[in-house]
């Protein structure tokens, strides 16, 4: 009988393991009722809806269920998904940097919910809502992992609001299915949500994830089955126009530079599941500036991408190849070229279109062409940039890419050299990613041609990731022929052999205020294969870290470089300075510290030290970001960066600052105004950005905006305007 008993006790604990580890799910019923999105919950359709509950933590711990419930209901008609949300709080005081729509960061309430509508864990819809019945919406690419990417600059028409209680607040979304992709008849999507609760210091999730994943990961999914099929949902004809009045002054060149445009964007839905944007004399004049960088490397930095035209399925062109060191495409690169002096200058896009999305369950597509203007006083020609690009899913949650990329000059000018007249790239990618998402790498094989120029001309790699909750380990490995070459891509170095290696620890204390101890080696070394394999560069650091139950992040390193210079280069920047020598090797080390503090408070910041040797000298450099909200409305910020180079005679010594405050003010959920200013020396520039935006219908906005620059030295002005634009989204 003992036996007996024992194979029933081990027969029911395997039983319940099983059941502990099946996969989450909940049916959407189907309603012919219209849901007002106010936040009430008053409607009858929600005492019989089903939807997501028990909640689990996942930080400070990812083993118990939350101590701060949420509970989820939803159903959907004909052409929207509603979704009802209550989520219980110690009390009504919530946290908001400001009522601006898109909010992200840590430090804030919020809610997000996570649409995965055609069940590959690689790319979802996101929907967020606050307390305070702020909105946004974000495109997760992927899978959300470590080398997924998490768009808010995606936009769509929905509706949502909240109401807050003592304890508990509540939501409503109205969201129309047209803003989702999807097959025709699904039966279910792939769902969670995450929230985060700034009062407890709780971040949960529906479908369970372990906090060595990100928590917006989309390995880990709950089955969101609706109640009857899909129907055909086409997204209609989304015309946006605009109207900008410009006027301007170049104070350097003594011109005038004001203008008038009209241009638009057009959204068209080809089938449920592809999307075709086109664009006709595109203006990004009011996009948010670019934040000014102190860059102390010889090398160029990729800043992202904001423009909207590039936004919609943007992992299907940009993530070819590794960002780092070899992206073959770089949206940014459209639109900008290079005048006669070699300095940056914008390029006029003539128009262009762009079709990207699914062809069906497993195979992605996206289209490209977009046409530039001469600029025969720079001796810029008309350029034709085009490429394709085609992924196809394969195993659990890996794919195989192919892309060709052709940036052809049309009508080919007199100054333009023959062997520019054109540069193709073509190349074949292959992303891993486990179930689990424990795995994760990557191998690329891509090849340029140019005029006369066919042989080599390679750019390969090869990168494997392992994720656990106590060790990640991580090796990198790439190659880049001197003759590669990309027009629309990101090559920061070429005639490189380059290998990294991270290995991470972490542990988890039981007991105490820290919630994680981390410890990191990190190491990359380069050669220079056309000089006989050379030893070029090493970089080695080594660094522990704790973070805290309460937010706060302390950080202790030490790096050990060593750069040899196969030219001169003058890391200071100042002016008449003697450049170090080429064919010279230096070794230096440095040691770093940081701390970050709890990002719930009102006031929080962020501080960092580096000081040790730099080159043949040392340098010191301190930075810090600030913050300061007086929530909801209004939210000051301060970035500072201060570099101290000093090389021995006969080189130069420099003091470098950047210094950026920045203040936003939001009137309402549709009045914004933000006001950035940014002072480089190294740039020689202080630049003032202050833009009022009203957004007078949904994603339709009245900009204001005033842009000034000034030589640091002097402070006489190098350009000054003041746009205003005018743009409508127009369904049909």
């Amino acid at each position: 009988m003992g036996k007996h008993y024992t194979a029933l006790l081990l027969s029911l604990f395997f039983v319940f393991i099983q059941a502990q580890d099946q996969k989450k799910s909940f049916v959407v019923k189907f309603t012919d009722v219209t849901i007002v999105p106010d936040g009430l919950l008053d409607e009858a359709v929600w005492q019989t809806a089903e939807g997501p509950k028990d909640f689990q933590q996942y930080f400070p711990t990812d083993s118990i269920l939350a101590i701060q419930q949420t509970e989820i209901k939803m159903v959907y008609s004909n052409t929207h998904l509603y979704v009802a949300i209550k989520g219980h709080a110690e009390g009504p005081n919530y946290n908001t940097r400001s009522l601006q729509r898109d909010f992200r960061g840590g430090g804030i309430d919020q809610i997000s919910l996570v649409f995965d509508t055609f069940n590959d864990n690689t790319n979802a819809f996101l929907f967020g809502i606050n307390p305070f019945g702020v909105r946004r919406e974000a495109l997760i690419t992927g899978g959300g992992g470590e080398f997924g990417g998490f768009t808010t600059s995606w936009d769509v028409k929905w509706k949502g609001d909240a109401k807050i209680y003592d304890d508990y607040f509540t939501a409503e979304m109205a969201i129309p299915l047209t803003s989702f992709k999807f097959k025709e008849g699904e039966t279910k999507w792939q769902f969670n949500s995450y929230r985060l609760d700034m009062q407890t210091n709780e971040r949960s999730t529906y479908a369970k994830i372990p906090q060595n994943q990100p928590i917006f990961g989309l390995a880990f999914m709950a089955d969101m089955i609706f109640e009857r099929g899909l129907g055909k949902s086409r997204t209609p004809l989304a015309i946006i126009p605009y109207v900008n009045g410009i006027v301007a002054r170049d104070y350097e060149n003594n011109e005038n530079l004001n203008n008038f445009k009209v241009g638009g964007d057009a959204k068209i839905s080809v089938g449920n599941s592809l999307n075709l944007d086109l664009t006709l004399n595109p203006d990004f004049s009011t996009v948010e500036v670019d934040n000014f960088i102190t860059n102390l490397t010889r090398f160029e930095v990729a800043l992202p991408e904001r423009r909207q035209f590039f936004v919609d399925n943007n992992d299907l062109f940009g993530d070819f190849g590794g960002g780092r060191d070899a992206n073959p495409f770089f949206s940014r690169r459209i639109g900008i070229a290079s005048d006669t002096a070699g300095n940056t200058i914008e390029n006029r896009i003539i128009g262009g279109a762009r079709l990207s999305g699914k062809i069906n369950r497993n195979l992605r597509l996206g289209f490209l062409n977009i046409q530039t203007e001469e600029d025969a006083g720079n001796e810029i020609p008309s350029n034709n940039n085009m490429m394709l690009a085609l992924q196809q899913k394969l195993f659990s949650r890996s794919n195989l890419g192919f892309f060709f990329i052709n940036r052809q000059a049309i009508a080919a000018s007199d100054f333009l050299p023959e062997d520019e007249e054109y540069n193709r790239v073509i190349g074949l990618d292959y992303n891993l990613a486990s179930a689990d998402n424990s795995w994760n790498g990557k191998f690329y094989a891509h090849k340029s041609f140019q005029p006369d120029d066919s042989e080599g001309n390679y750019s390969t790699g090869f990168n494997i990731g392992k994720n656990t909750r106590y060790v990640n380990a991580f090796v990198d490995l790439v190659y880049i022929d001197e003759d590669f070459n990309s027009d629309l891509g990101f090559i920061p170095r070429k005639d490189i052999f380059k290998m990294a290696n991270i290995v991470q620890g972490n542990y988890w204390p039981k007991k105490g205020k820290i919630n994680r101890f981390q410890a990191e080696v990190f190491s990359v070394v380069t050669w220079r294969p056309s000089l006989d394999f050379l030893y070029s560069d090493y970089f080695f650091n080594a660094s522990v870290g704790a973070n805290f139950e309460t937010l706060e992040e302390v950080g202790l390193g030490f790096q050990k470089r060593f750069v040899y210079l196969t030219s001169e280069f003058e890391p200071t920047g100042a002016d008449g300075a003697v450049p170090l020598p080429a064919n010279t090797g230096y070794h230096f080390n440095s040691v770093a510290v940081s701390f970050e503090s709890d990002e719930r408070k009102l006031f929080n910041f962020r501080t960092e030290a580096n000081y040790g040797a730099f080159f043949n000298g040392k340098s010191l450099s301190m930075a810090g970001r600030f913050s300061l909200r007086f929530q909801p409305k209004v939210e000051l910020g301060l970035n500072v960066r201060y570099d101290h180079i000093n090389l021995p005679q006969p080189y130069a010594d420099n003091d470098i600052w950047l210094i950026s405050p920045r203040a936003t003010i939001t009137f309402s959920k549709s009045i914004f105004w933000s006001t950035l200013v940014q002072y480089s020396n190294q740039r020689d520039n202080l630049g003032i950005n202050s833009r009022l935006q009203w957004r007078f219908a949904p994603l339709s906005d009245l900009f204001l905006v005033y842009n000034d620059n000034y030589f640091v030295n002097t402070f006489m002005p190098r350009s000054r305007s003041i746009n205003l634009k005018l743009t409508y989204w127009l369904n049909i």
